[in-house]
């Protein structure tokens, strides 16, 4: 049976055999029988991680260890409200942090990683319920890499003309980006700035593959 650890774009985490291209961390969720609990998370510090990095080791979900969680690929891993690891994707943390800068037009210095953490923290978990934090955008105005729901509530891959659908496994069922409709925005705002800023997320070979022939929405 598949240990509960796979990530959605809606940042709720599932059981499923799939594999993905990244791994993320929220801290201790688990149990000494690999179960999850309650929380979703223990700490803001949420990131995306490559799967190998220096030769380490470890056993998945490992008792009083952190939980690995896995992501089908990186926009799945930002619209769920992680960033890029500051260790083992140094070079990737900086390029979010400038796409942010660009696309929020912040004159000042670089945020630090903690203060980076705690604005898509309040960017990503509504306080009074635990859940995803979404909103309401006009699709023109969302760069590639954004995640949104369209009438079918199927998380959707912004990505040129096309929006394929995830799935664990991959994307599928692309269709054709609507022309000028308002959409629900499932990726973070601080996260959005950064991909219109020039950031863009690591995607699976299948989100390409779905794109070629979508039909309208």
């Amino acid at each position: 049976m598949p240990l509960q650890n796979r990530v959605s774009p809606t940042g709720a985490i599932v059981a499923d055999p799939a594999r993905g291209l990244f791994m993320g961390n929220r801290g201790i969720l688990h149990d000494d029988d690999r179960r999850l609990g309650p929380a979703r998370w223990r700490h803001k510090h949420w990131i995306v991680c490559v799967l190998a990095f220096k030769g380490r080791r470890r056993r998945v979900m490992e008792p009083r260890c952190y939980t690995e969680l896995f992501f089908l690929d990186e926009a799945v891993a930002l619209a769920a409200g992680h960033r890029p690891c500051a260790e083992c994707r140094r070079a990737r943390f900086h390029a979010f942090l400038a796409g942010w800068a660009k696309g929020t037009g912040h004159a000042g210095g670089m945020p630090k990683a903690a203060d980076l953490d705690a604005m898509l923290h309040a960017a990503r978990v509504d306080p009074r319920n635990r859940r995803q934090v979404t909103w309401e955008a006009r699709l023109p105005d969302l760069p590639d890499g954004t995640f949104v729901r369209l009438g079918d509530n199927m998380p959707r891959l912004v990505l040129g003309e096309a929006l394929p659908a995830w799935t664990p496994a991959g994307y599928r069922d692309a269709v054709k980006r609507p022309r000028a409709p308002v959409v629900t925005v499932l990726t973070p705002r601080p996260t959005v700035s950064a991909l219109a800023g020039g950031y863009m997320p690591a995607l699976h070979p299948s989100a390409m593959e779905r794109t070629g022939n979508a039909p309208p929405a």
